[in-house]
């Protein structure tokens, strides 16, 4: 008889550690989908970012054309006669009394 009660007892502790074994086994399958949905979602952010940053290089590559030529027309003006040179002094102080008129307002705004 003591026999019998060892079996039972022993039938009733491998359900409680099966009962156990799938509520871990539940938890775990909850932790690995929340980390494959994060996965997916640093993977789709990933996409998103180099999708934007060769926008960006294209930008990049269109001023640098755009500022390349500017170079080019400036020094071909310098280059050129007197006249031009003088019409560039001019711009270039102009430029420069903007420049400080605009510091001048940006910190007054900031006070």
């Amino acid at each position: 008889m003591a026999e019998w009660g060892r079996g039972q007892g022993q039938n009733g502790m491998d359900d409680m550690l099966d009962v156990e074994n799938k509520r871990m086994a539940d938890n775990l399958a909850t932790k690995v989908t929340r980390l494959k949905s994060l996965a997916l979602d640093i993977d789709k952010d990933a996409e998103d970012q180099n999708h934007y940053l060769d926008g960006m290089d294209s930008d990049f590559m269109s001023v640098t054309g755009l500022l390349t030529g500017t170079g080019k027309r400036f020094s071909s003006m310098t280059r050129s006669g007197r006249d031009n040179r003088k019409l560039l002094c001019y711009v270039s102080v102009g430029l420069i009394v903007i420049f400080f008129i605009l510091y001048y307002l940006v910190s007054k705004a900031r006070t």
